[in-house]
């Protein structure tokens, strides 16, 4: 199966595919959470959509509690703070589990031979072609240049 053809479910709990979700757009997925430490990188990923959004690249929230519960709320929870606090505009989607046997499919895919996510906010950047172009570490910064020349290289 193609990543752009997994099963995904939004925060809203609308079921889609990634594929649907990204429209032919080049994304960066973020497992993120709500209660840690690399929170306040929520602004950095706002500014990425707002940079290159209209250049057909979009962020993919991807809320995960398997990191010392620090995404504990709810869908409508999370919506929230993710809104009110940051501004955040790109989809979020449905919380999931990124390591262990309940890993969700899309991170099975994305993670391939690459091991397990190592903390919140590490971040895969996927061409429109649903490829997995680079991975970033947690505490790589939204505008890190690496990420960044990454990220234009692939629009």
């Amino acid at each position: 199966m193609s990543i752009l053809g997994i099963p995904v479910t939004t925060l809203a709990g609308v079921p889609t595919t990634l594929g649907e979700l990204l429209g032919g757009k080049a994304a960066l997925v973020v497992n993120v959470a709500s209660r840690c430490g690399l929170t306040p990188q929520y602004g950095g990923l706002v500014q990425l959509q707002g940079a290159y959004g209209e250049r057909g690249f979009t962020v993919v929230g991807v809320p995960c509690n398997q990191f010392m519960g620090q995404e504990p709320g709810s869908a409508a929870e999370i919506q929230e703070f993710c809104s009110t606090t940051y501004g955040v505009d790109f989809p979020l989607l449905a919380k999931t589990d990124v390591n262990g046997a309940d890993r969700h499919p899309l991170y099975l895919e994305l993670v391939g031979d690459g091991g397990d996510i190592q903390w919140n906010f590490e971040k895969f950047l996927v061409n429109a072609d649903g490829e997995v172009v680079a991975r970033f570490a947690p505490k790589v910064q939204p505008d890190d240049p690496e990420l960044v020349s990454a990220l234009e290289k692939t629009l």
